[in-house]
């Protein structure tokens, strides 16, 4: 397979495989330090109220962290990687000391609105919750605000560090918050309940953040907050910013929507749905998303260049290469998925029934691994390209055919069928950015080069 892919020579392509490799193994231990703690609190809490209650409290920080998060390091890593390439480390210390001042407030703000708006907006998205558990989910959100701000500074700091194409430390520091977390369950579940896995990831996140904080500075590049104007590459940043914040609110409320409408199920529906989608997640984590967080600094460096003929020699290959790694791993977990779900769960408070129920989730979620792989590729791509347009379009058309596909499969196959939804939804989206992207790429550079620098 390397050596197919890469030929004999320690080409770029074998740079990005390496990575790729490194930040997959280090996401690998992440993920398991993330499982132990969900195996925990799958035999402390099972699906219970308090469960449900935690998983919609978090529901809209962790929407927002994603939006933000997406947005900025999607922009900022190509113009960070032009500013250096072309205008040098200054430039590139300016553009973000002036990108995280504007980060910083808005990552405040949001906190701040979130918490003076939870009396209006929790009651829709715990719409079947009765009022006690609705009041504790209220509570559980309030220990979760500073989340928001302290993991904006983080996945921006990260976004950064990769441009630099440091990759090990923003990889594995994650571990810090389910190690945390299963320490407070640990000693303090049976006073506190879900207020501990609340406060695990606060706590953890500001830890995350001071770590990756003193990396950055370590090389070279401080974390001051100033403004230097609207400047030029200001201005190509906010140009840019503004569709992909667009695009990943619209992408992301897919997630905010499944679990809202898995709370009109059955009781322990919005559990059911997250622990079916552990190991899918895993998967995408370990793979599509490690091998998108290494490409994407190379692919904006190739962009910057002008260099086409490797842009279209790395997508391809990696493309070819995913398509013949997903479609047998998809098999396994679809064939083995009872099984899989029974070792992991089946346990404590996690019965026999929520376990064959958990199955059927996570059989609809690994139809979507194949497209989810491939269509990231392209993501990265057209973002690199900055046709972050093109992905806010898709967004909207995404968020309207999960609702839709919800509405009709819930009613058939109940929360399994919200799953089914997602899948569907990565299918459209990997046909039409490949579709975009293949059109891109066989149409004049030159023509594609304007499009990047306006």
């Amino acid at each position: 397979m390397r050596r197919w892919l890469f030929g004999t020579a320690d080409s770029l392509n074998r740079k990005i495989f390496r990575t790729a490799v490194v930040v997959g193994s280090f996401t690998l231990l992440v993920k398991a330090g993330a499982t132990a703690k969900e195996l925990l609190v799958a035999r402390t809490f099972g699906r219970s109220d308090a469960l449900d209650a935690l998983l919609i409290a978090y529901l809209l920080p962790a929407f927002v962290l994603g939006l933000l998060n997406g947005a900025f390091a999607t922009t900022i890593i190509p113009a960070l990687v032009e500013a250096r390439e072309k205008r040098g480390s200054g430039a590139a210390q300016q553009l973000f000391s002036s990108a995280m001042l504007v980060n910083t407030f808005v990552l405040a703000a949001t906190a701040i609105l979130l918490g003076l708006l939870a009396p209006l907006y929790l009651p829709y998205l715990g719409s079947g919750f009765p009022s006690p558990k609705l009041e504790l989910t209220r509570q559980l959100l309030y220990v979760l605000l500073p989340f928001v701000v302290f993991g904006g500074m983080a996945g921006a700091v990260s976004a950064v560090l990769n441009a630099l194409h440091k990759f090990v430390l923003p990889a594995v520091v994650p571990l810090l918050t389910p190690l945390l977390t299963i320490l407070l369950i640990a000693v303090g579940a049976a006073r506190f309940g879900a207020f501990v896995l609340a406060a695990g990831l606060t706590i953890g996140i500001a830890v995350e953040a001071a770590l990756l904080v003193w990396l950055l500075q370590r090389h070279g590049i401080s974390l001051s907050v100033s403004w230097a104007g609207f400047t030029p590459e200001i201005r190509g940043l906010m140009g840019q910013y503004v569709p992909m914040l667009a695009g990943t609110f619209l992408m992301s409320s897919t997630g905010v929507v499944d679990q809202s409408m898995a709370t009109m199920l059955a009781p322990g529906s919005v559990a059911a749905l997250g622990y079916g989608n552990k190991i899918i997640a895993l998967v995408l984590a370990i793979g599509a998303s490690s091998l998108s967080t290494a490409i994407f600094p190379y692919l904006s460096g190739m962009l910057a260049r002008n260099d086409w003929d490797q842009c279209r020699l790395t997508l391809r290959k990696y493309a070819l290469m995913l398509i013949v790694v997903t479609v047998p791993l998809t098999a396994f977990l679809i064939v083995f998925s009872r099984p899989l779900v029974g070792l992991l769960y089946q346990r404590g408070a996690f019965t026999s029934l929520d376990a064959d129920l958990v199955s059927k989730v996570q059989i609809a979620y690994a139809l979507q691994i194949p497209f989810n792989f491939c269509g990231l590729l392209m993501v990265r791509f057209l973002s690199a390209l900055r046709r972050n347009d093109v992905l806010m379009y898709l967004s909207g058309i995404n968020l309207v055919l999960d609702i839709v596909l919800n509405l009709i499969l819930m009613r058939r196959w109940g929360v399994a069928g919200i799953a089914l939804s997602t899948s569907l939804v990565y299918v459209f989206s990997c046909l039409f950015v490949t579709a975009w992207s293949l059109w891109l790429l066989g149409h004049r550079p030159l023509d594609a080069c304007a499009v990047a620098d306006s």
